[in-house]
């Protein structure tokens, strides 16, 4: 048998490695983005000079002929799922017994004048990479376009070689759609101590062209004209599905996949950031464009595809980031506007560079959510609490548990007790059980 794999991110390289190890399957990955899977995610350590290209890739050449891995760096044009066959740019073909798309995302485009001037990139792949590096030479100012974790990122690889920053962002604070109120302020006040240039409640109305093709400004919808040699696109991605026209295969925003990643065409299956789930759990999101999501679809998809049919369960949201030099973490469920049904508990340092939020059910006070900024928490301890539905109380008094900082940093589990003791009038006692024995023992190891 035969699998076909379009992508190699996390989530087809995952699907890959998987399937060899439970069979002897014939396994072709192609991509048309480089030679061998890297790490996305450390692109902006390329940039700023902390890694090379090849310290970004897992695995060493040799590893793929070794495991029996075909890698075909290749542009697929069109799936004939009538025939399992795949249009490789150029005219050559590939056929297939069974076929993994996994072509992750692609940079937002939303129409502006000027969009695909020369100088204009996101920041997702390595041809954007390139494309920045090059044009970073003698560059006076950039602009930044849109308030996420990427738009950050290029920010702080332009001000590694003292590039001066804009920074557009439409919301009222950085990241408001995703942060809660609190927390967003604190990273847009952090962005501007590092000297950038945070336009909040600005949009882009237009890219201006020098006359030859090149970026040279940009005017904003409050009618300013920026001057700038580069523009980073970096409002958000959306599934790179473009190629999926006429095939067939059921999309709407993405691919949509079931439980067990399926298409609506036999022996397709779609993974990563460019499926998308038709009834996904409670609480997760239809896409979710999230280094370990795509892992776990790759290793499900694995185990489907070599006879034990595995139903993908991303289990509770989790995701981590850093805002220049402050940390994130979030677990479970935490809203940007508190509903009616949902309370928080939040505290945050004098200095603004860390915080503590935790979100609970009214009724029941169990505990759903944790928000931690500059303040690591363990992923374990948080999960099986809000697994189990622990009270809120019983969270409080046994916070040391889940502190993940260095033994000698400062602890702050006091006072998120006081401001709950401040709220309610009652009184707890914190339990100092932050050793690791302790750790393992409420994890029942």
């Amino acid at each position: 048998m035969h699998i076909a794999i379009i992508g190699n991110g996390i989530s087809g390289i995952t699907a890959a490695r998987f399937i060899r190890k439970l069979s002897d399957y014939k396994i072709t990955v192609i991509s048309a983005e480089s030679d061998y899977f890297f790490s996305r995610t450390a692109l902006m350590y390329i940039y700023m000079g902390h890694m090379r290209l090849k310290d970004t890739q897992p695995y060493e050449p040799s590893f793929w002929k070794k495991n029996r891995i075909d890698l075909l760096k290749a542009y697929v044009e069109k799936i004939n799922t009538d025939q399992k066959e795949l249009r490789l740019k150029g005219g050559n073909t590939l056929s297939y017994d069974k076929l993994i798309i996994a072509t992750g995302s692609k940079p937002n485009k939303f129409g502006w004048p000027g969009q695909d001037l020369q100088n204009v990139n996101g920041l997702y792949s390595l041809q954007d990479l390139e494309a920045m590096e090059a044009a970073s030479k003698n560059l006076e100012r950039a602009v930044i376009v849109g308030g996420g974790l990427i738009g950050l990122e290029m920010a702080e690889m332009f001000l590694s070689r003292d590039i001066p920053v804009t920074f557009l962002v439409r919301e009222s604070n950085y990241w408001d759609i995703a942060l809660p109120e609190e927390e967003a302020k604190m990273v847009s006040d952090h962005i501007r101590e590092h000297g950038i240039d945070l336009r909040l409640e600005t949009e882009l109305k237009e890219i201006v062209d020098d006359g030859a093709g090149k970026v040279c400004a940009v005017i904003t919808n409050k009618g300013e004209r920026i001057d700038c040699g580069y523009v980073g696109l970096t409002a958000g991605v959306s599934p790179n599905i473009h190629f999926l026209e006429s095939s067939g295969i059921d999309t709407q925003r993405g691919i949509v996949v079931n439980e067990l990643l399926e298409t609506n065409i036999a022996d397709i299956y779609a993974i990563g950031d460019c499926s998308q789930q038709s009834n996904p759990r409670p609480g997760r999101r239809p896409i979710e464009a999230v280094w370990y999501t795509g892992r776990m679809m790759g290793e499900t998809v694995a185990h489907t595809i070599c006879g034990n049919k595995t139903s993908y369960d991303p289990g509770i949201w989790f995701n981590s980031a850093k805002f220049m030099d402050i940390e994130y973490q979030v677990y479970g469920t935490v809203d940007t506007r508190l509903p009616d049904n949902h309370g928080s508990l939040f505290w945050q340092h004098p200095s603004g560079k860390k915080s503590i939020r935790i979100v609970y059910e009214k009724e029941g006070m169990h505990v759903i959510g944790f928000n931690l900024m500059g303040i690591r928490y363990r992923h374990e301890v948080c999960e099986k609490w809000i697994k189990e539905q622990t009270h809120l109380e019983e969270v409080l008094k046994n916070l040391s548990l889940a502190n993940f900082d260095p033994e000698f940093f400062e602890e702050y589990e006091r006072e998120l007790l006081y401001i709950y003791q401040q709220q309610t009038g009652n009184s707890l006692e914190l339990k100092q059980k932050r050793s690791a024995s302790a750790v393992l023992q409420f994890l029942g190891f």
